[in-house]
């Protein structure tokens, strides 16, 4: 007998959608996201990470071009979506990258949970290592020096063929010993 419920559901259900409608996501939903990833676990409850909210266009094509520049090309790593959550954490936290991705997880839930397309973009490390990156994060007013890039979480709606059929699990997945 499995045992069945919402919460299991929602991540099962759960995709990395991959094409975007340009349409902004609506504030109320956008709220949802932000408040389940603030409920994510954290080493000790030290609550290492923030979550820096990317909604106007000019931030968010330049956090995607400098991306897509830590990769050697020039394309959108964020799929054409309208918001990046940039999921940064205090590297001073011996658990800061667990945090951080406890973080990503729950925006990734409860973004799919309410029929939004998201997807974990990595690199962001990378991004804000850059001196240009350093830059960004003394411009928002955070301590360049204390921040880690963690990940990146991409939400918008989906677009037609955004979201594809879940892969099979492959059998050797969990080991009983």
């Amino acid at each position: 007998m499995t045992i069945q419920n919402e919460v299991l559901s929602a991540i099962a259900a759960r995709r990395s959608c991959r094409a975007y409608l340009p349409e902004q996501i609506k504030p109320e939903e956008l709220q949802a996201v932000l408040e389940a990833g603030t409920w994510a676990p954290t080493g000790m409850n030290r609550q290492s990470p923030i979550i820096v909210v990317v909604q106007d266009k000019e931030t968010r094509d330049k956090l995607s071009a400098m991306n897509a520049a830590v990769m050697g090309n020039n394309g959108d790593p964020f799929y054409g979506a309208p918001t990046v959550l940039v999921v940064l954490a205090d590297r001073n936290m011996s658990t800061h990258v667990e945090d951080g991705s406890l973080v990503l997880g729950n925006l990734l839930l409860a973004a799919s949970s309410i029929g939004l397309g998201s997807c974990w973009i990595n690199r962001a490390k990378e991004v804000f290592d850059t001196e240009e990156g350093k830059a960004l994060l003394r411009k928002w007013g955070l301590d360049a020096d204390r921040y880690r890039g963690i990940g990146n979480c991409i939400l918008g709606y989906p677009a037609q063929g955004g979201i594809k059929p879940a892969a099979p699990r492959k059998p050797d997945y969990v080991v009983y010993v």
